[in-house]
């Protein structure tokens, strides 16, 4: 069954539930997690340019987080932003304003398919139902692309996955998944640590996503009220990231729990997606022979953030700090470069936004550089957390899950 923005809903309840959330939509972004945080990481020296020329780009989405306009693309020096576009004419405008596009357009479809030559590459801010279908499309028609998260929605769309995988090898063209954890400072340090071998075998990961919230989603609107009833596993990247961002592995099996509700949306279902669980803890099986808990939690109050810990046979990264064999690290950089002039980091989602739209840009411009999200750890970030989601209903039977590589 298709996921996509004009045919959306199973069942009368669904419809209902888009109905009473139609004014939250339209209201101004208030505080909302991730965009709340402070970033007081320091940097280590100033950026570097990497190249005279501009990507010119299209932006697809307003919403309510201004999500299209919060990763400093209008601000960053190898881009000309040339086209804007929302669902909502107002937000459009705004968004068009913000980002300094010189054209609009009603629909995200529309823009991809007029632009033509005019534009290099699209980035993607629509909500999660739509991703991967503009995704393909933008690929299709010769854009780089980037989206925000997740790669794909649910179980619905499983058959996306390997269309990406083919897209982005018969286009040639750049896909990244920004996601937010893979530039956080934890993961920064995690990952070059890894990368010179500061764990040894890396043996056990934990990644947490806490988010509390109304099961209605009313502290956040979303389009066609598609984060009603939302399964905790289905939005599993700011969780599964702290191990496939940091190693660029996979998940090879899952067994996973989930915790119901007496609320009608999880004890009666009425969601789109038949969806009994608030919150989900995914036990996982890695590629380099270890394991991770991967929790994505909406109804556990009392706290609310990202964390990531990495644990291995030479040393352990908790606490924002490494333990272990430093004579391995000592030589590392574990902080982040500076930013172009003009690009300030917001701090939201730990500062990660600016990063991930340069090194996008990098992959773009420089050759052979390696993209940090590319199309193949955006599928085994997202993937992995679907079939947690299909092993709870299953009262945490194991599931074998597809590996993606390009």
């Amino acid at each position: 069954m298709d996921i996509s923005r004009k045919n959306f809903f199973i069942g009368s309840a669904a419809v209902v539930a888009a109905t009473s959330l139609k004014a939250a939509v339209r209201e101004p972004v208030g505080k909302i997690q991730g965009f709340d945080e402070s970033n007081e990481s320091k940097t280590d020296g100033p950026w570097e340019p990497f190249s005279d020329k501009k990507v010119r780009v299209g932006i697809a989405g307003y919403g309510v987080c201004t999500f299209g306009a919060v990763f400093s693309f209008q601000d960053h020096p190898n881009v000309e932003v040339v086209a804007a576009t929302d669902l909502d004419p107002e937000r459009c405008k705004k968004l068009a304003e913000v980002v300094h596009a010189k054209r609009t357009y009603p629909s995200a479809e529309e823009m991809i398919d007029k632009e033509g030559k005019n534009m290099d590459a699209v980035f993607i801010a629509t909500d999660a139902a739509s991703h991967a279908d503009l995704v393909l499309r933008a690929l299709d028609r010769g854009y780089h692309v980037c989206s925000a998260v997740p790669a794909l929605l649910g179980e619905r769309q499983l058959d996306r996955a390997p269309k990406m995988i083919e897209a982005v090898k018969k286009s040639g063209r750049v896909y990244a998944l920004f996601e937010t954890t893979a530039f956080r400072p934890q993961a920064i340090a995690m990952r070059r640590i890894y990368e010179a071998g500061g764990f040894g075998q890396l043996a056990y990961t934990e990644g947490e996503y806490f988010h509390h919230s109304d099961p209605n989603w009313k502290s956040i609107g979303s389009y066609k009220g598609w984060r009603i009833g939302l399964p905790p596993q289905y939005y599993p990247t700011h969780s599964n990231g702290f191990y496939t961002c940091v190693t660029h592995g996979h998940f090879t099996e899952v067994s996973c729990v989930g915790t119901t509700s007496d609320h009608p949306v999880y004890k009666e279902r009425k969601n789109p997606y038949g969806n009994p669980f608030h919150s989900e803890v995914a036990f996982f099986k890695t590629s380099d022979g270890g394991s991770a808990r991967m929790t994505v939690a909406w109804g556990l109050p009392g706290y609310h953030g990202e964390l990531g810990r990495c644990f291995g046979t030479k040393g352990c990264f908790r606490n924002d700090r490494f333990a272990g064999d430093n004579s391995i690290i000592k030589n590392l950089k574990l902080i982040r470069t500076g930013l172009p002039p003009g690009v300030k980091n917001n701090g939201h989602h730990g500062g990660s936004h600016p990063y991930l739209t340069d090194d996008f840009l990098r992959a773009i411009l420089v050759p052979g550089h390696k993209l940090c999200v590319d199309v193949a750890t955006a599928l085994n970030t997202t993937v992995s957390g679907v079939y947690a989601h299909l092993s709870a209903l299953k009262g945490g039977e194991t599931l074998k899950i597809p590996v993606f590589s390009i």
